[in-house]
């Protein structure tokens, strides 16, 4: 008999995926025998690129990763986490406030669904300061953000800003 897959899931809008998603993503496989990345749809959050958009600049960055999955869900977490039988969520957290918001959720999700729990992870300190708003605002203002997402999200982004190649 063998024994069942440690599933994580690592749930964000990746609007967009950055570099520090992607040390999360990279350094979670070691806790994990599959990794689910499960973009969330957010429509309340306006996201400047489609779903679609952001399913496919994820898998093209993590393509080279074979136990990584990468999903769409626009269900509550703890429902998504039941349905792919996976008992870990996996959270990246940057600076202390996001620690402050992290941990209400994992204290709701725990009230929720006990079974499943939560593994918080600091991100590369290189990364510990920009969140994907502030990449967006640089991005809008011609600023370069090649420190902070790989070579096809800066495509991307001055495609979605600049779409007449201005």
């Amino acid at each position: 008999m063998t024994a069942a897959k440690h599933i994580g899931v690592y749930p964000g809008t990746f609007d967009p995926i950055t570099k520090g998603h992607l040390d999360i993503i990279e350094r979670g496989l070691t806790l994990f025998d599959e990794l689910i990345v499960a973009v969330a749809e957010s429509p309340l959050k306006a996201p400047l690129f489609d779903i679609d958009e952001r399913l496919l600049m994820i898998r093209r960055e993590i393509k080279k990763h074979k136990n990584v999955r990468v999903e769409k869900f626009n269900c509550l977490l703890i429902a998504y986490m039941k349905e792919k039988r996976a008992k870990t969520v996996l959270r990246g957290l940057r600076v202390i406030s996001d620690f402050e918001y992290e941990f209400q959720m994992a204290l709701t999700n725990r009230k929720l669904a006990p079974e499943i729990e939560t593994v918080f992870m600091m991100t590369a300190e290189n990364y510990a300061a920009v969140s994907s708003r502030f990449i967006k605002e640089i991005a809008r203002l011609r600023g370069d953000v090649g420190a902070f997402v790989t070579p096809n999200v800066k495509a991307r982004l001055k495609d979605k800003y600049f779409p007449s190649g201005r």
